[in-house]
């Protein structure tokens, strides 16, 4: 029997609503890591035209003001920390969080690798308990609601107490941006248990330990497939009672490398639009691609920002 998706209900775009909530908030001084490239500057300076942050552009002084000459940028009365390089504009990032002169970070044209390593330094003081890891959110047209997948950028494959830190910190952000108490589907091929395949055994761990309250916040199943995990019927067809099938808000994916298909598939093929950040540091990470669009990095930047004012109270 052929499955139908579910047809979703009529629904504001996700991202308008991020935005436009982000933006009433008060707005986050963000230290903007080596914008060395137009596509990173103009990041940046949209999002402070949307009343999303307060930029400071941290890196060559020259090298920025020129990509802003080029680009016909304006940078009038913003601030700029000349740094000689940028591997020193990301320690230095690092270093205007720690002193509580920002509250974010956000990446430039310098690569993730860079970024994250001097983030996570132990000299930079931005390391907490938890693990750090990505949360991508997605509008996708075939959904009804917002869908957060977590981690498809930082861990690569993730154990069992890594993965506590990936769900704790999307449960997070979904209360940040206003889910109360999101369905996480732990995502695996089958919704068996099974000894062969690693990821069942994780999610039914994880799925136990919400039980205890060992996480909070949020309603687990797994091991849950991507049928299941998104269409109410197929879980149905398949015999499954599960609160969260067809109804989930977050997805915690096996790995990395399912994740980034997962979510580059949902984009491509899907026309999901997306926005990520970085959580599970003292401050949040805005992490952009060149290929992102100035929509997929605004929105991010609203994330975060709605991230900080949840923090902060």
């Amino acid at each position: 029997m052929q499955v139908v998706p579910p047809t979703p209900a009529a629904r504001p775009n996700a991202f308008d609503a991020i935005i436009a909530t982000a933006a009433k908030i008060a707005r986050p001084v963000v230290a903007v890591a080596a914008p060395l490239t137009r596509v990173a500057l103009e990041g940046a300076l949209q999002a402070a035209q949307h009343a999303l942050l307060v930029p400071v552009l941290v890196g060559p002084e020259q090298a920025i003001r020129d990509v802003a000459r080029d680009a016909h940028f304006d940078l009038g009365g913003v601030r700029i920390v000349d740094t000689a390089d940028e591997l020193s504009a990301a320690a230095t990032c690092a270093a205007l969080c720690r002193s509580g002169e920002a509250a974010a970070i956000m990446k430039g044209s310098l690569h993730t690798d860079a970024l994250m390593h001097a983030v996570l330094a132990p000299e930079a003081g931005l390391r907490t308990t938890r693990r750090v890891s990505h949360v991508f959110v997605l509008d996708a047209p075939g959904y009804p609601r917002p869908l957060l997948v977590t981690d498809a950028a930082i861990n690569i494959y993730p154990g069992l107490e890594e993965k506590v830190d990936i769900v704790k910190n999307a449960i997070d952000l979904a209360h940040a941006i206003g889910i109360a108490l999101p369905n996480v589907a732990i995502l695996s091929a089958v919704e068996t248990v099974s000894p062969k395949i690693k990821s069942t055994l994780d999610a039914a761990a994880l799925c136990k330990m919400a039980e205890r309250r060992q996480i909070e916040g949020g309603v687990l199943d797994g091991p849950l497939a991507f049928d299941t995990a998104v269409s109410a019927e197929a879980a149905a067809i398949k015999g499954l009672t599960s609160p969260v099938a067809g109804a989930a808000d977050i997805f915690v994916v096996p790995d990395l490398e399912s994740g980034n298909m997962l979510v580059k598939q949902l984009e491509y093929l899907g026309g999901a639009e997306l926005a990520g950040v970085v959580l599970g540091a003292r401050v949040p990470i805005i992490l952009t691609s060149r290929a992102d669009s100035a929509r997929a990095r605004i929105a991010s930047c609203a994330l975060a920002t709605l991230y900080w004012h949840a923090i902060k109270r």
